[in-house]
């Protein structure tokens, strides 16, 4: 492992396959994949105080805010002071990645550019398991039964938000959010972007960045 502690982000859209990277980076590189989604899911049945504040936007039908959200992911971070990790959904805002600059240095931002068409069928064929957040694609990743969750057997939804008319709305307002995040990063020469239709298509070209700042403990086919 490299002596120097490495710290990495990657952000991208709804349905750009971020959750997927992170799981292949995390595997070759035996860096932590922190969710922020995870992170606020767990903190909900935590009894901690940013976790009961987030029930209370949920239990009203609301988007858990910004600083919420925020105060979830630095109390995590808190306690990863000494461990390599790779961030999932967060920073989304601007105000959330000056939060991070309090806390840490950051080495690495890996940016995923996909096309519009491509995130818009991707989303409106994505179905979740409520219960533990697993996201099933039914075009290419569906469940061996259709409609249930393959380790629960429970059924799966497709939330509000991947509906086919709400997609739209919901991939423009992450653009205009995620701007000046992608602009710091960018000023600071630790953006890297990377763009394209297919995971398995980019993955070659993450890997390989990867491999320049820590030593990878699987071959690229591993993953």
């Amino acid at each position: 492992m490299a002596s120097k502690l490495l710290r990495a982000v990657v952000l991208g859209p709804p349905g750009s396959g971020k959750g997927t990277v992170c799981e292949r980076i995390a595997r070759s590189f035996g860096l932590q994949h922190l969710s922020s989604g995870q992170f606020l899911r767990e903190s909900l049945g935590g009894g901690g105080e940013a976790g009961a504040l987030a029930q209370q936007y949920l239990e009203r039908g609301l988007l858990v805010p910004d600083h919420v959200i925020t105060r979830v992911m630095m109390a995590e971070l808190e306690k990863r002071r000494e461990q390599h990790w790779l961030l999932d959904g967060f920073p989304r805002t601007l105000g959330q990645a000056q939060a991070l600059d309090g806390i840490c240095q950051l080495d690495l931002v890996i940016s995923l550019n996909i096309p519009f068409e491509t995130l818009k069928d991707r989303l409106s064929a994505r179905w979740v398991h409520p219960g533990s957040g697993r996201v099933y694609n039914m075009d290419f990743n569906p469940p061996h039964s259709q409609g249930v969750d393959d380790l629960t057997g429970e059924p799966l939804v497709q939330r509000d938000e991947d509906r086919p008319e709400a997609v739209a709305a919901r991939l423009r307002k992450y653009k205009d959010a995620a701007k000046p995040v992608i602009e710091l990063y960018k000023s600071r020469g630790i953006l890297h972007s990377f763009s394209g239709t297919e995971t398995n298509k980019i993955w070659p070209y993450v890997y390989s960045l990867l491999s320049s700042r820590i030593p990878p403990i699987l071959s690229e086919e591993e993953h």
